[in-house]
Parts: C-alpha cells; structure tokens; sequence
C-alpha cells in the first residue's frame, strides 16, 4: 500500500483533543496542502482563516453551537485548540466544491503530521446570519464570502479512532 493510500485509510475525525498548542509550522503545512487542493478552472479561490486565539475561538465554537441547538456549555469543536475555517467568494460557481477539496487536503495533512481533526459544519449559516463578516474583519479580509466549513485541529486525546469497514455496493462500472 502506498504512503498516501496509507493516510486516506487511517485518518479518522477525531472527537476529543488536548488543549495542546499546535506550532504555527505545522498549522503553515497543514494550509499549504490546503490552498494546493484542485480548483474550477484553477481559480484558487477558497480561503484559510486559522483562528489560534482562545478567545474568538470560543466565540466562534458558541455561535457554533447555537446554530446547532446543542445545550450551553457544548464544545461543537471538541476541545481542538484550533479551527480553521474555509470560506470563498459567492459569486464562483465552484466555491463550494473548491473549498471542500481544501478542506479534504488539510484533514489529509494533518493526518500524515500526527495531528487530528474533525470537518465542523454549520460555516454556511454563519456566514448567512452575518457571524462570518466579523470573522472576516478579524481576519482583515473584505468581501463577499460564504462559508464552507470549518476543521477542528489539534493533538488528538486518546487513541485514533479504527478503520471502519467500507460499506459494499458502492462502485459501479459502465463497460
């Protein structure tokens, strides 16, 4: 088995961290795999916010979560001392598309540096209900963008989770 096939296999989202700090190095790679993702028409549009700052990461993580209708005190990030949220313009076709790719590429990295993570939804409604314009402006970014999703990141807490069976009935051929 390949190296790379080796990381798609065993990567897993991961649940609980440790409030570890993760080094700006490895945070760097993990985006540089990250804006590297295929694109419509090679455009490069999605964009990386690392939001490393306990404070707006808590403030992210409550907004979060009261989208997602979880009882006050819920961690919708597990505890990662991380996030990283994936946004792109909202006038390109393809944004949605591209900023998964980055997000696929990223979860990908992280995995093959030692560190966990878990795709958190709900960016889209936080773009949508104008939370996304602040983290935008924390960002020093302008524009008008929606929001793709967000990756929880850090040291994993515990073992990685097992690799789950794939289901049967999935591929098909046309000859």
């Amino acid at each position: 088995m390949s190296d790379l096939m080796k990381v798609i296999k065993e990567r897993r989202s991961i649940r609980k961290f440790k409030t570890d700090a993760v080094p700006k190095e490895l945070i760097d790679k993990i985006i540089e795999a990250g804006v590297f993702a295929a694109s419509g028409r090679g455009k490069q549009v999605p964009i990386v916010i690392a939001v490393t700052n306990k404070a707006f990461r808590d403030k992210i993580s409550e907004e979060n979560r009261k989208i997602g209708g979880w009882d006050e005190g819920f961690d919708p990030f597990y505890g990662a001392p991380v996030i990283l949220v994936v946004a792109a313009p909202k006038d390109i076709p393809t944004s949605v598309y591209d900023g998964s790719l980055t997000l696929g590429n990223m979860m990908l990295e992280a995995h093959e540096l030692g560190l966990g993570t878990c795709w958190i939804h709900r960016a889209r409604e936080e773009f949508e209900n104008g939370f996304g314009d602040e983290i935008l402006a924390k960002a020093g970014v302008s524009g008008d963008y929606i929001g793709i999703g967000h990756l929880a990141l850090g040291y994993i807490e515990g073992e990685n989770p097992d690799i789950i069976p794939r289901k049967d009935g999935r591929v098909f051929y046309i000859d």
